[in-house]
């Protein structure tokens, strides 16, 4: 089995951090990457604090194959990102003329390209821009690093656009199998399934139903081979529990 393609996703932003805000970047990310082979294997979620977001940035470039960061990238006094991942990159930030452009084309009448909207054109030296077909304002990629906006709709866009560069492995699949019984009664023999099946990763969701509680196994793997006949081995350890199977995904399928 090769080494998986491995991403972290760095959120910025007081406003997540203040429960304000309520990130929906995450869980489109993750499925997106992992539809062309890439894990999403981690997330920070970090304020705007310009140690604190270059720190961030340099241990997670070094440590995973891809970088994307959320917000940030705004007009306003706490809108730091691009500066923070120039120091990061250690270059200067300047006044990008492709960005410069695909602003003033936005605006119609030249002083709404004010001196705030003006510093989202202002990217490090040696970026690739990320396009923005909705507001024009781009992300930019810094080697492995991807800056994309905050605002979600914005942030797919941005995505879509640059999801042709990503070089991902095999993409993760799984099977979802549950039924009425605790996670302690059947804890041990899913140490021994997980042992048997070491290259798949299983997940235990217990859940309380009418009363009753219950417990929802998810298998995920690369190999479908594995995943399927690890949920074989889950379904046979309920019905053996004297238990009904409530909930069978069957077929395994993208994560």
């Amino acid at each position: 089995m090769s080494d998986p393609v491995r991403a972290c996703l760095i959120i910025i932003g007081n406003e997540i951090l203040s429960g304000r805000t309520h990130d929906k970047n995450l869980p489109y990310l993750a499925e997106e990457l992992n539809k062309i082979g890439v894990r999403l294997s981690e997330t920070r979620v970090i304020p705007d604090i310009e140690d604190t977001i270059i720190a961030t940035v340099n241990e997670c470039r070094a440590k995973f194959d891809y970088v994307f960061t959320t917000g940030g990238i705004g007009p306003t006094h706490d809108d730091i990102t691009s500066e923070c991942v120039a120091k990061a990159f250690g270059v200067d930030i300047e006044l990008n003329a492709d960005a410069h452009a695909l602003l003033k084309s936005h605006y119609e009448n030249p002083e709404d390209l004010n001196e705030a909207r003006l510093r989202m054109a202002h990217v490090p030296v040696g970026a690739e821009l990320v396009q923005n077909p909705i507001s024009k304002a781009p992300g930019f990629r810094m080697e492995n690093v991807y800056v994309m906006a905050g605002v979600p709709m914005i942030m797919q866009a941005m995505f879509q656009g640059i999801k042709h560069q990503l070089i991902g492995g095999k993409p993760m699949v799984s099977r979802s199998v549950g039924g009425y019984i605790p996670e302690g009664t059947i804890a041990k023999v899913l140490a021994e399934i997980q042992g048997d099946y070491p290259e798949t990763d299983i997940g235990s969701y217990p859940f309380l139903r009418e009363g009753k509680l219950g417990t929802t196994l998810v298998v995920r793997g690369e190999n479908p081979d594995d995943v399927n006949q690890a949920s074989e081995r889950i379904r046979t350890v309920i019905i053996d529990g004297g238990r009904d199977v409530i909930e069978d995904t069957g077929e395994v399928s993208a994560v």
